[in-house]
């Protein structure tokens, strides 16, 4: 699906992210696995991957826009085509009520969850428009549709994201580039891991298969709105959710 195609991932290092990098991997992509901190262990992990010699590992702090500017920088020095670009690297906000919740604390979510990954594909964007083709996914959640589980400040950065991706797709289909983003339900990652067991299960229940999503189920739907696969589809949010 993805031969020899160049494929930029954010959050590389584990959860979706990592298994968008082996899905990718295993559909033919080069990866440009964009990880907060590229320690050995990370890249000993990443490297042991199946065409993990495909791989080429970066550094980036999200809530840094200079860190942004830097990383975006690098992955353009290859000097090689971007075709893809999945925005995967994001955090969960602060586990308390609005009420209890600065604004602060909610600017802080909005940079990691909304701000880094339009300032991120800002800067990739002219390799993409110069080859005229490509796809990226943005990776939201239901939170952001329905409003929960999670926080204010979640819920709502996630949604902005949607916002973005009806607007982009709309701006950059002149170019041929194609924009989407994928809601997941709860996921087997150290993010429901940290999530209140009580809160999980009432969720859940509201699920056909009253189950956790895997990684790997919803990898597999981002590397396909990353494919030829998907052609015909732009500006839509994806639910990958069990049928909540």
């Amino acid at each position: 699906m993805l031969d020899e195609k160049n494929v930029v991932v954010t959050g590389a290092n584990r959860g979706i992210g990592f298994e968008t990098v082996r899905c990718c991997l295993k559909n033919g992509a080069c990866v440009f696995a964009v990880v907060r901190k590229a320690t050995d262990e990370v890249q000993k992990k990443m490297k042991s991957l199946e065409h993990g010699d495909k791989i080429k590992i970066f550094e980036c702090d999200f809530a840094d826009e200079e860190s942004i500017k830097k990383c975006a920088s690098e992955i353009l020095a290859q000097k090689e085509p971007i075709y893809g670009l999945a925005n995967i690297a994001g955090v969960i906000g602060s586990k308390k009520g609005f009420s209890m919740t600065s604004m602060q604390e909610i600017r802080n979510v909005f940079d990691v969850n909304f701000f880094a990954p339009l300032y991120f594909t800002q800067r990739l964007l002219k390799n993409m428009i110069r080859n005229k083709c490509g796809s990226i996914v943005n990776v939201s959640s239901i939170a952001a549709i329905d409003g929960g589980p999670g926080e204010l400040e979640y819920c709502a950065s996630k949604a902005a994201l949607i916002g973005a991706t009806k607007k982009l797709s709309r701006e950059l289909g002149a170019f041929g580039i194609r924009v989407n983003s994928v809601a997941p339900g709860i996921t087997g990652t150290d993010m429901a891991r940290d999530m209140d067991e009580k809160l999980m299960q009432e969720t859940l229940s509201t699920s056909v298969f009253k189950r956790l999503a895997t990684p790997e189920e919803i990898a597999e739907t981002i590397v396909w709105l990353l494919s030829a696969n998907s052609n015909f589809i732009t500006g839509q949010t994806i639910r990958v959710d069990g049928g909540m």
